[in-house]
This record gives C-alpha cells, structure tokens and sequence, in this order.
C-alpha cells in the first residue's frame, strides 16, 4: 500500500468519525431542548383547558388564516383545502333541509313515523331519534316480552355501516330500549340515515326490510315500512347537512430551530395530559370521556425526529361550553413557548392574534348553525351523525 492510498484511508476515517459524531451530537440536542421544555414548573395551561390563552406582545402581519377544512381530506397533511367562509350563500340557505321543521324534503317530513302522533315523544335518552333514523314501527297481535323479542331483535344490528337500534312501548306508554323483564305492546326498529359516509342507499334499505320482515314474523308482528323514494330522499338530504358541517381547524407548531426528538417529546406530551391512541395520534380528553383535540407530529413511525406539530379540532363532535377551540389555541401556544416553536398556519406563516380571534368568530357562528337546526355540536346527535 503506497502512502497516498494509506493517506487517503486515514482522511476517510476521519470524515466518518466527524459525520457519526456530529448526527450524534444533533440527537443529543434535540432530546435535550425537548427535556429542558418540559423539566420547569410552568402554569400548565394544557391542563386547562377552558383558559383563554394569553395575548401576544405584538401582532404580525395579516396572514393566512387556519380554517375549516373538510375531513374526507387527509388530516395530517396541513394543505388540505380550506372553506373560505362557514356563512352559506342565500342559494344554499334555500335549498338546505331546516331539520328542526317538519317542512317538505327535511328529515322529519320525509320520515312518516316520525311525524305522526302515534311516534315517541322526541327524547335523548332514547337509542331511535326521530330526527336522524327512519323509524319503522312493529305492530304486535299481543304483548310480547323483552326476553322473547331480544334474540331476534339482536340479529339485526347493522346494515352496511349504519347502525339499527330497537325501542318498545310500555303498557303504560313509556318508550324505552327493549330489554329483559320488560312487556311491550308495540315496538319500534329505527336505522340511521346518514353518517359522514355516506346516507342510506337503497342496497341496505332492501335489506333492512327483508330482515325486519323475518323478524316481524318470528314475533308475530306487522311492519309499517315507509315509502323508500321517501326514506332515500330523506337520507340524502341529511347527509347533505352533514357534509356542508363536516369540519375540522387545525392549527400547527412550526420548529424554530432543530428538530424535536420524538421518543422524549412523546413522553413529555403523555406527562402533560395528552393519551396515546393506537393508530399514532395523541389526544386531549375533556375530562368527561370525550375528546377535545388531538395532537399528530407528521412523521412516519420510524422517523426519529420531527419539526411540526398539528393540533386538529373537530368541531361538530366538541361542544360548544368546552371550549375545544380556545383549549386547543392555549394548548399550541403553551407548546410553542416550551420548545421553541412558533404557530403557523397551512402555508407556514406565523398566526397573530387577530387572525385567531377572527377564526373563533366562525366557529361560534357555525356552533350557532348547528343549534338552530338541532343537531348541536357534541350532542348525542351529532356524535352519532358525524362518526
């Protein structure tokens, strides 16, 4: 081996030592700028979330605004397309279903049984709402036990992905779910029209039928099923409302520096009050077993870093009185200031005050939108609508 060759080796060396030590020295900063973040005694505003966040020193320029986006979109990929504004044009407001009113081409108009006097009275508690299933009624011949009924009715679940739920009424008047020991003179089968899927089709209407039919006969009972051009025209206009409300903001923390150490910043989060779901994402509870927001760091599962934080609200699922967006907005502020980041909209340029300000306005109009037609944000309704 002449000299040049073994100089040549030893300079390699070198440079490999110099690159592995450096990536190393790289890790070792973005564990410790994560560590350092979280080590102090802060007031927590994570943990408060009801908590107005606190006002910036000073305010940048107008930018891009964080918006409502719709969710069929990919959520972790921040360029989805936003909705200019939640105000709908006066055409849509013509055409929209009013789903509080039993007017033509609304929920409850095209739901015979939910518009006649023999239905229940509309109450939560019940798994068959008058405004989202077509309710079917099951005229008995005579009284039949819950423990009789039960077998058949729990045959019948689901048809494609729209559940079916069963009510009976009491000798006394009272509807509730069918269970054992009760004696019902009149039953009553209800399937979801719509979700953020799709509506109703006439595939799995035919094939409720048929069910509810075997059924009915097994417990010696009369079906009164609706017109299906009506029960289809119904279904699709639920599920327009659905896909004109389908919302969801999200609001991003940008590095400013290095890139976060995955591994420690996840530690940190759960510590912070955030829970680790299986398929990756990180969410914050309401305290009540329902969620607020969640939090993605758009990395894969083997990345190892990572220099963005998404924080995702959806809207119609969160009630108004938790205040997801206000939680979420102190949340990513309080995130911001601990790791040396700052919050950005889609198009990475940093938010302001008054542009969070603005984006609150919209949704305090759309929670408004949702209460007039009766469906409002986190209610039972909406939870199982927007599923």
């Amino acid at each position: 081996m002449t000299d040049l060759q073994t100089s040549l080796f030893i300079i390699g060396g070198a440079f490999l030592v110099g690159v592995i030590s450096y990536n190393k020295w790289q890790e070792y900063k973005a564990k410790k700028s994560v560590e350092r973040a979280f080590s102090g005694s802060h007031d927590d505003v994570l943990m408060t979330p009801g908590k107005a966040p606190a006002k910036e020193n000073g305010e940048a320029p107008a930018r891009h605004e964080p918006k409502l986006f719709e969710p069929e979109l990919d959520t972790d990929d921040m360029s989805a397309l936003p909705h200019d504004d939640l105000e709908q044009s006066a055409e849509q407001q013509a055409i929209e279903p009013q789903l509080g009113s039993p007017v033509a081409g609304s929920p409850v108009a095209g739901n015979p049984v939910a518009a006649s006097a023999s239905a229940p009275a509309a109450r939560k508690d019940l798994p068959v709402d008058e405004l989202i299933d077509c309710a079917i009624p099951l005229a008995l011949e005579a009284p039949v036990r819950g423990d009789k009924a039960l077998p058949a009715l729990q045959t019948l679940r689901h048809v494609g992905n729209k559940p079916i739920h069963f009510i009976g009424e009491d000798a006394n008047g009272e509807w509730e779910p069918v269970a054992h020991g009760g004696i019902y003179t009149t039953l009553l089968a209800g399937v979801q029209l719509a979700n953020r899927t799709n509506p109703l089709n006439e595939i799995e209407y035919s094939e409720l039928v048929t069910r509810l039919r075997q059924i009915a006969d097994d417990l010696g009972a009369e079906p009164d099923l609706p017109d299906m051009s009506e029960v289809m025209h119904t279904a699709r206009g639920l599920h327009q409302f659905v896909i004109e409300h389908d919302a969801q903001l999200g609001v991003n923390i940008q590095s400013n520096g290095a890139p976060w150490a995955i591994s420690t910043l996840l530690a940190a989060l759960t510590r912070q009050g955030f829970d680790a779901r299986p398929e990756g994402r990180m969410v914050m509870s309401d305290g009540e077993g329902g969620l607020l927001f969640s939090l993605s760091t758009n990395a894969s599962a083997v990345a190892e870093t990572t220099s963005r934080l998404t924080l995702l609200l959806d809207v119609p699922r969160v009630a108004p009185d938790r205040d997801g967006y206000g939680a979420m907005v102190a949340c990513a502020r309080s995130l911001a200031a601990r790791l040396g980041g700052v919050l950005v909209d889609d198009s990475n340029q940093p938010l302001a005050d008054v542009q969070l300000a603005e984006i609150a306005g919209q949704v305090d109009a759309f929670y408004r939108e949702m209460d007039a037609a009766e469906i409002p944000a986190g209610s039972t309704r909406a939870l199982r609508l927007f599923s």
